[in-house]
């Protein structure tokens, strides 16, 4: 007997499933939120320096606004003022003739700068003055936030397969919750980063833990369904960052606001159950048990559990050793492991770069932040039915191999479109978004479903720090743009095709049992089940 039979007898997707799925909402509403913040907490207005300091108390100062920056400041061709420039002196000679101002002298902004605060009433660069120079602060407090990411992801994965995933979730909550708050509290920029290092280190916990967590107490037939349903709180609440920043337009404030839900999640982590699997694996029967018989209860399946003992649960998953404690070394050890290892690596990298890649652009594709933001995240909903669809009829390696070349393809032909047609640049620019995402949805289900359960945490955790490499790296290709203006696109769209052709080198997964050991991988890794199999009698 394997506990798919003991999951399908006591509803492998019943009314104890749906709200556990919708405890854990609770805390993810804050991924899409911490996620995506940089793209407004980090935005620069437009700005032009502070010319306070030409104040003389004679001609200047009877001068409009628009005549004291006639003469104070250079204008680009645009006719937008300069941002970082301003002339040592007032050239009064420019309100008669503007046309020649090469010869004068200019200087670096004396007093600051001036903001345009239409968009937000405050950000990280008006707060600090990083701007001119320091613009690529914008891309580096992105860069800081996924690093801790990275971190985290291999931090908690390696916990979580440690020490239960109840437990190990509560202690992300924690950490995501005191330093969220923390950075909205910041006194400099260092403070700042070091803080929004270790939000990024708390809320990877709560990514890929929760992911976990609900395939583990879903059946065969509805994994599908529950890795769909519970990524659409991503879609949603994406969608809904850019409404929330745009009425809360100081960034303090918006950062402790995508923080907040945490307190409710806490709240609701007791009645989170651990993983039925991961105890059965650990030889805690007993606690496996008491889960799996509270499941049946809220299921109505009350008659099943009182024939099924503690002691049976010892044989439905048989491990070597129960008292062996797995470790990222075991990814590399034998065979199939490797191999696995290293693909799912690939795709995760990639996955990940060029989603974000997209994400981190939303002033390029021709709107502005708020509608753009709000586009690319309604897209993804599409892009779930869509997944739903594929994962059913193709299956997961051609599903996860077709969103990435497709998202690399959009990527490439958005090179060609002038700036000008902004419409059809944001429209191809969230078909990629669309397609990135089903690849992100993908590769999420698909990658519990490759690693076996002693493993699983640590696979994912492994998968998500290179996940987080591209997502470090992606800000640092889009400055290529500095270097020729179509490079990031041309490594974006690289990037994506390479690991969709990689995709096709890993193994099936639909209508297959979950591997519970490192032995399943390496002998069984293809054996299906049929419904027969999955209802087989005690």
């Amino acid at each position: 007997m394997k506990f798919e039979n003991i999951l399908a007898e006591v509803d492998g997707f019943g009314r104890f499933q749906v709200r556990t799925i919708l405890l854990m909402v609770i805390a993810r509403i804050t991924l899409p939120f911490h996620f995506l913040l940089n793209n407004f907490i980090a935005f620069i207005p437009s700005h032009h320096c502070d010319i306070s300091s030409l104040e003389d108390g004679g001609v200047f100062s009877n001068l409009s606004q628009t005549e004291k920056l006639v003469v104070s400041i250079p204008f680009q061709q645009d006719g937008t003022p300069e941002s970082c420039l301003m002339f040592a002196e007032p050239q009064y000679h420019l309100l008669l003739n503007s046309s020649n101002i090469t010869d004068l002298t200019t200087v670096s902004c004396q007093s600051g700068w001036v903001y345009n605060t239409t968009v937000f009433k405050s950000t990280l660069a008006t707060e600090w003055d990083l701007v001119c120079d320091k613009k690529r602060v914008n891309r580096a407090t992105a860069t800081i936030f996924f690093i801790g990411v990275m971190l985290g992801a291999a931090i908690f994965g390696y916990l979580s397969d440690r020490f239960g995933r109840k437990r190990t979730l509560l202690v992300s909550y924690v950490t995501t919750t005191f330093f969220g708050f923390a950075s909205a509290f910041s006194h400099n920029f260092p403070m700042f980063a070091v803080t929004r290092f270790f939000t990024g280190l708390g809320i990877s916990g709560i990514s890929i833990i929760t992911v976990v967590l609900n395939i583990e107490w879903v059946d065969i037939k509805r994994r599908t369904a529950a890795g769909i349903f519970l990524s659409m709180d991503w879609s949603i609440c994406a969608a809904l960052l850019p409404v929330m920043a745009y009425f809360v337009n100081d960034w303090r404030y918006l950062a402790a606001t995508a923080t907040a839900p945490l307190f409710i999640a806490m709240i609701a982590w007791w009645w989170i159950p651990e993983s039925a699997r991961w105890l059965i694996s650990n030889g805690k029967v007993n606690s496996a048990h008491f889960y799996l018989k509270k499941c049946a209860e809220v299921n109505g399946r009350e008659q099943f559990m009182t024939d099924l003992k503690p002691e049976v649960l010892s044989r439905v998953i048989l491990v070597e050793n129960e008292n062996k404690k797995y470790s990222y070394l075991d990814l590399v050890k034998t065979p199939r492991m490797r191999r696995l290892a290293i693909l799912t690596g690939i795709v995760w990298f990639a996955v990940a770069c060029t989603y974000y890649g997209i994400s981190f652009n939303i002033n390029g594709f021709g709107l502005n932040i708020y509608l753009t933001q709000f586009i690319y995240a309604t897209i993804e909903i599409p892009a779930k039915a869509f997944v739903f669809f594929t994962l059913n009829k193709i299956g997961r390696r051609p599903s996860q191999a077709g969103s990435l070349i497709l998202t690399g393809l959009c990527i490439f032909s958005n090179m060609f479109i002038p700036e000008e047609i902004g419409w059809y640049r944001t429209v191809v620019g969230a078909l990629g978004k669309m397609f990135a995402e089903a690849a992100f949805t993908i590769v999420f289900l698909y990658t519990v479903e490759l690693y076996p359960t002693v493993m699983r945490q640590n696979g994912l955790g492994y998968c998500s720090f290179m996940a987080r490499i591209g997502v470090s790296i992606s800000p640092l290709i889009i400055l290529l743009e500095e270097a020729w203006l179509l490079l990031p696109s041309i490594v974006f769209s690289l990037v994506a095709v390479v690991a969709g052709l990689s995709a096709f080198f890993l193994p099936e997964t639909q209508n297959i049992r979950l591997p519970e050991i490192i032995e399943d991988v390496e002998l069984t890794r293809r054996r299906s089940i049929s419904t027969s199999e999955e209802r087989a009698p005690l």
